[in-house]
């Protein structure tokens, strides 16, 4: 129950979404409790069915754009945890939670929600090098 299975969970969720793979996203979904908000939809998916249900028929979707996650934040609470992170899908750029619950040794996704964003957010800045001395 650490960040790094957390961040494989998440992990896992973005390459069963890039293979198409319902296999896969079946496993990585909890059995109970779910909810799901995809962008763009007119409604909330609430329950395993419908939820699994809204990803056949976007992995059946032929123009369905590639997606990636980068600049993943994590919050663990408990058995609970979140990762913030920014989805590409095509050119577009969304902001998506995925929320996971620690059960039976796992990490199971209990919610999803992307929403689009105007700009990329600001990259993570890398620590200031350590200044040289300069002799004069």
């Amino acid at each position: 129950m650490d960040e790094e299975s957390l961040l494989a969970a998440n992990a896992a969720y973005y390459r069963a979404f890039s293979a198409r793979d319902l296999g896969a996203m079946e496993k990585i979904w909890a059995e109970d409790g779910v909810s799901c908000l995809h962008p763009g939809w007119p409604v909330a998916l609430i329950g395993r069915t419908p939820v699994l249900g809204s990803y056949r028929d976007i992995f059946r979707n032929p123009s369905q754009e590639a997606i990636s996650a980068e600049e993943e934040l994590v919050l663990i609470d408990g058995l609970d945890g979140r990762v913030f992170c920014v989805e590409t899908v095509g050119g577009g750029l969304l902001l998506a939670t995925n929320w996971f619950r620690f059960v039976d040794g796992d990490w199971r996704l209990l919610h999803h929600q992307a929403s689009p964003i105007a700009a990329p957010p600001p990259r993570k800045k890398e620590p200031p090098k350590e200044a040289k001395p300069s002799f004069h």
